[in-house]
């Protein structure tokens, strides 16, 4: 039983850092520790938090279906 109607397109917004990693990184083969770089490079912020904060990007992009496993 469908829902008629229902509009079931996904909208995904990104912040500065996360369209940041995706116009450097998306289209690529890409590691979390490429993603990890452009953040320091970028934000000037240690190792740990970019790996951190690229990982919580790359989960984030699998569970919208926008990168595969």
């Amino acid at each position: 039983h469908g829902s008629y109607g229902v509009n079931k397109t996904r909208i995904v917004g990104f912040n500065q850092s996360a369209l940041d990693l995706w116009e450097a990184l998306f289209g690529s083969d890409f590691s979390i520790e490429d993603a990890a770089a452009v953040l320091v490079n970028k934000y000037e912020i240690d190792s740990e938090t970019a790996r951190r904060d690229a990982q919580q990007w790359v989960d984030t992009l699998k569970d919208c279906g926008l990168l595969d496993e």
